[in-house]
């Protein structure tokens, strides 16, 4: 007596269009089984897709077979071949796996002979009828999809802050869904107000109850669905469209738009020329005297440390020189410049008035923004902790957010430190007498930040370097100081 095993395989979406029902099949394939005089080892019900062999009780047939190696049935019975596949790749691979293991796939509604080679042909038919059935579907489906978006309709499942409703007609639409569709509002009015980042709005939504991951909330941003626009990607005959939808939006289009500008001018991107000016303060300013070119800057390796050279961007030319060399030339130019006495006590007053009116206003302005900060992110955290011990969030999450957290007050305080550091020198400065030495122009310069630098480079310009020693020659001062600077040499 032969023996089998039975496979009975739906979807939801065939249940629903063509009836199939598990019960029909199974019946049907016992009735074979009893008339064949075909032993049933066992039977293996599947509610899942045929477009691959990833389906849980496939899996389980298969690992039963190998386990029953020695003792292993005829063959798997089922139905039909769309049972057992819609994928002809897939299915040819999965005819080669049993065959191995000496088992046979065999539909009693499609029979195939596999001892007649001719056979081959009806096999290929067979599986190749219900992968063109299912393309077909899919081509359909996506065209319907699309037709439905030009008209403004969002045919999909519902994006978060929104539900899906099917009207008495039949006709389907999405409709704001409460609380998300506040929460969402609110999240893109925090992100574009340019004080958060993503992820700080996002943990902020989440603590006033959105449930959306990290990626779902990045997305989320970027999708106009939110502001009434419905997206049509682009094929390969028509060019993507953005078609005004027939929903209600959340937020407005510029609301959008600004949110779009500033995730866009947030895209880490190395500003190479920045970074050549920090290291480089006479970068811009330098000529090359062999061939009257601007001077760039860069770095070379050596044997045991890194040297820098301020250098000629012409191929042929040769110029080089060392940056230390440079800048100690130019410092010590600096060095004999003063501010003449008489236009002394008029220029302490001037930085006076600025320092106690304009810098020191700004700065303590700017202090109180960065306490406020403080402040809300230690209540952010006293708030972290207590949805912790409520057990509202997990422990990985918990830690995440404390990481982050404490990276953001770091630098918070870096910056508090910073403000009140500046606060103290512009207080010492606008109260104190200062000593006629520290109207000379180096004192200036080496108390200067790499703008400030560089903006007194641009009133006293190095002229030029001398072709043989390459040092600096004297510098040429702008007319607006010629005045009121005495130099020495």
């Amino acid at each position: 007596m032969k023996s089998a095993y039975i496979y009975v395989r739906v979807s939801t979406d065939e249940q629903r269009r063509q009836g199939y029902s598990l019960i029909e099949q199974e019946e049907r394939l016992l009735q074979h089984c009893e008339l064949n005089h075909i032993k049933v080892t066992g039977i293996f019900r599947e509610d899942y897709s045929a477009k691959d062999f990833n389906r849980p009780e496939w899996k389980k047939l298969i690992k039963t077979i190998r386990k029953n190696k020695s003792k292993a049935p005829d063959c798997v019975l089922f139905l039909k071949w769309d049972r057992f596949s819609r994928n002809i790749e897939y299915a040819y691979q999965m005819i080669g796996i049993l065959k191995r293991l000496d088992v046979k796939a065999m539909a009693i509604d499609q029979p195939i002979d596999f001892e007649v080679p001719e056979s081959i042909v009806m096999l290929a038919v067979y599986l190749s009828i219900p992968e063109a059935e299912n393309t077909r579907r899919g081509k359909n489906t996506s065209d319907g999809i699309r037709r439905a978006k030009k008209l403004g309709m969002w045919p999909g499942k519902a994006p978060i802050g929104y539900m899906n409703l099917t009207a008495p007609n039949g006709k389907k639409s999405i409709a704001p869904k409460q609380p998300e569709a506040d929460h969402i509002k609110w999240s893109f009015q925090q992100f574009a107000t340019g004080h958060y980042s993503i992820s700080e709005v996002r943990r902020m939504a989440c603590l006033n109850g959105l449930k959306c991951g990290r990626n779902n909330f990045w997305r989320l941003l970027h999708r106009p669905v939110y502001c009434g626009i419905v997206t049509v990607s682009a094929t390969r005959n028509e060019e993507a469209q953005f078609v005004k939808g027939a929903h209600e939006p959340l937020i407005s289009e510029e609301l959008f738009e600004r949110v779009q500008s500033i995730l866009n001018s947030r895209r880490r991107h190395t500003n190479k020329k920045q970074s050549l000016k920090d290291i480089f303060p006479l970068r811009g300013f330098l000529i090359c005297p062999h061939c009257n070119h601007t001077l760039t800057g860069s770095i070379s390796q050596g044997r045991s440390a890194k040297y820098r050279y301020y250098h000629c961007c012409t191929a042929k030319c040769k110029g080089r020189f060392k940056a230390d060399t440079l800048e100690r030339a130019y410092e010590e130019q600096l060095k004999n410049m003063w501010i003449i006495p008489e236009v002394y006590d008029l220029f302490k007053l001037v930085l006076e008035d600025e320092n106690i009116f304009t810098v020191r206003k700004t700065l303590l302005q700017e202090r109180e923004v960065v306490m406020n900060e403080l402040a809300q992110e230690k209540l952010f955290i006293s708030k972290v902790r207590q949805k912790f011990i409520d057990e509202k969030i997990d422990l990985e999450d918990f830690s995440n957010l404390k990481q982050e957290q404490k990276e953001k007050l770091n630098s918070l305080n870096g910056r508090l430190a910073d403000f009140n550091n500046k606060i103290r020198i512009c207080t010492i400065n606008s109260v104190s007498e200062w000593p006629y030495i520290n109207s000379n122009i180096l004192f200036s310069y080496k108390n200067q930040d790499i703008t400030g630098k560089r903006a007194i480079i641009d009133f006293l310009r190095p002229s030029s370097i001398h072709p043989t020693t390459g040092n600096l020659n004297p510098l040429q001062i702008h007319a607006a100081l010629a005045g009121i600077i005495s130099y020495s040499r």
